[in-house]
């Protein structure tokens, strides 16, 4: 085979993540815990961090501390610049039209909030009906039940099976032209079930509804395009996908944030105030009150460079080849029962082991190293469901092996010896 020939046939293998050089990366994992080194199955709580978005965030406080948009001194300029720059990256990592469509937030939680208490409150009035499903996290429970109440609309609630799937049935028979907002959860946190979303949002509009996407657990795992989606709103979070922790995004559609009203009053989302009136900045300004979380939006671009310079789809392959193992494991233990079953998953493996509480197993875990997590998970109804307290949650990440899988199935036996 000659030269060309060689490098056509290589272009065509499907690439694979080298998970060594990606953890040497990644400062956190090099430590040890109880003098075991760190496996850190927690990523569906936070990720950690790479040397490049730790190293991004110190040039900044090192080199270019200032305040954004209204100095006219070099330190002002450079930090606006890459504040903005960093708005422009996340409108292409979203597929979206527009700068003016990605808004920053603390997280997904304030962006869910925003657009509960600004659209919602202007659009959704009393006997109309919002619709959410059963497996929401909390921050896509409380804000809707929230606007419920104020406004006197009724909140529904879409069922899932017992293998955590939503059942499309029942969901769009609960769509109605009552139905003026709908809030789906695109990757649960408890379950790892992936939800047809792209479904959902066009039955919702089917009805006229708006659509509102929890992407917080999606976005470190799935290429994310919200026209294609074409969602009304998307809301995702920069530390569950390698970036810094307060920081994140509300994507909104133009016509639609261009008729909301701000959220919050402050600095920056004015255009011109005084004692008699305010008028109000333009997008995405307008819903940015106050000093913003430099350092956090730059750290969040870089994040978003790290991961797209890897591949999502490469991530993706590992991390499913990774989950499908561990599972494969888990299922050898006696007394474990796997609480989330969908066919489409990702990322997450929530389970119970009979005779445990799982604050005992993640206990014994962290002992051993091993990092999880254990509760409700913000997601008290999903327990409900199960009938259960709580479930102890392994939840991986692009830097995970099959290593630590093994790690944490011997930690996992141990504990079982103990407390079983």
């Amino acid at each position: 085979m000659n030269q060309i020939g060689a490098l056509k046939t290589a272009s065509l293998r499907p690439q694979t993540l080298d998970v060594e050089r990606v953890r040497s990366e990644f400062p956190a994992l090099q430590q040890k815990v109880h003098g075991k080194p760190l496996v850190y199955l927690d990523n569906g709580a936070t990720t950690q961090k790479p040397n490049v978005v730790i190293e991004t965030l110190e040039r900044y406080y090192y080199l270019d501390n200032a305040n954004v948009h209204r100095g006219v001194h070099e330190l002002s300029e450079r930090a606006t610049e890459a504040y903005e720059g960093a708005r422009k990256s996340i409108r292409a990592f979203l597929n979206a039209n527009s700068e003016k469509e990605i808004i920053y937030t603390s997280g997904t939680t304030e962006s869910i909030n925003l657009v509960a208490y600004s659209y919602g409150i202007e659009n959704v009035k009393a006997g109309d009906e919002v619709l959410i499903t059963e497996m929401e996290h909390h921050s896509n429970i409380v804000p809707w039940q929230m606007l419920c109440e104020r406004a006197g609309a009724n909140l529904k609630v879409a069922p899932m099976n017992d293998k955590g799937e939503l059942i499309l049935e029942e969901y769009e028979k609960l769509l109605t032209p009552r139905t003026k907002l709908v809030g789906m959860v695109h990757v649960s946190n408890a379950l790892g079930t992936i939800n047809p979303v792209k479904q959902m949002i066009k039955m919702a509009h089917a009805v006229g509804a708006v659509t509102v996407v929890d992407g917080a657990q999606a976005v470190a795992h799935i290429a994310i395009d919200v026209r294609d989606l074409d969602c009304d709103f998307f809301a995702m979070s920069s530390h569950k996908v390698y970036g810094p922790t307060g920081i994140g995004v509300l994507y909104g559609k133009q016509h639609l944030l261009e008729k909301m009203a701000p959220f919050q009053g402050g600095g920056d989302m004015i255009e011109y105030v005084s004692f008699a009136k305010t008028t109000f900045n333009q997008l995405p300004y307008k819903f940015e009150a106050g000093t913003p979380h430099i350092a956090g939006a730059i750290g969040f671009e870089s994040a978003l460079s790290y991961v797209k310079q890897l591949g999502l789809g490469v991530i993706s392959a590992h991390e499913r080849g990774v989950l499908q193992y561990a599972t494969q494991r888990i299922l050898a233990i006696p007394g474990i029962r796997i609480i989330g079953t969908a066919k489409l998953k990702c990322s997450i493996l929530s389970f119970t082991l009979e005779g445990a509480h799982p604050s005992d197993i993640g206990t014994i875990l962290n002992y051993q190293g091993v990092a999880i997590r254990t509760g409700h998970h913000c997601a008290m109804p999903v327990m409900q469901h199960f009938n259960l307290p709580g479930t102890a949650r392994a939840s991986f990440g692009l830097y995970n092996s099959r290593g630590d899988v093994d790690v944490f199935i011997a930690a996992l036996e141990k504990a079982r010896q103990m407390l079983v």
